[in-house]
């Protein structure tokens, strides 16, 4: 079975895979490397993960490689956390074990998600309408009379 590895304190230059995977070459084909760059500048985001085939394969990698120097920054190698997601597809903040054990949740913070699940002002008609009277939608008191207005305007045009 397969461990994944995060890879912290990487420079925030732009990188690319090889140059990540050279510094891992004495493991041979066996270990895989993934940067995460920035989707718009296509720069080093600071972490990335390295692959090797087991548990005890990465805790020797772990020892030989983490604090060893690349380009002017020394790299962190700790076990990643596997992602976790909630019911919504989100990701989650790691579990409490995880953060006591100082580990990773992929990239080590969950992602915030840009489109909020909160309501909008005023909620839903049935949020704002008073209890007993949920299927009735009340128009705003300062525009009721322009309202009634129109309603009368379009049944005189619906008519004719």
């Amino acid at each position: 079975m397969s461990v994944r590895l995060y890879i912290g304190n990487l420079p925030k230059e732009e990188i690319d895979r090889q140059e990540l995977q050279a510094v891992f070459a004495e493991e041979g084909d066996a270990v895989t490397t993934k940067l995460i760059k920035d989707r718009k500048t296509g720069k080093c985001r600071g972490f990335g993960f390295l692959t090797v085939n087991n548990d005890e394969q990465a805790d020797q990698i772990i020892e030989k490689y983490n604090g060893q120097m690349f380009k002017d920054s020394p790299i962190k190698l700790e076990k990643a956390l596997p992602r976790t997601k909630g019911e919504d597809n989100e990701e989650q903040a790691p579990t409490k074990a995880a953060s006591q054990s100082g580990g990773h949740a992929s990239a080590g913070t969950p992602r915030e998600n840009k489109k909020s699940k909160k309501p909008r002002r005023g909620g839903s008609p049935k949020e704002s309408s008073p209890a007993g009277d949920t299927d009735a939608i009340r128009p705003d008191p300062r525009w009721a009379s322009e309202l009634e207005k129109l309603k009368q305007m379009l049944a005189a045009q619906t008519t004719t």
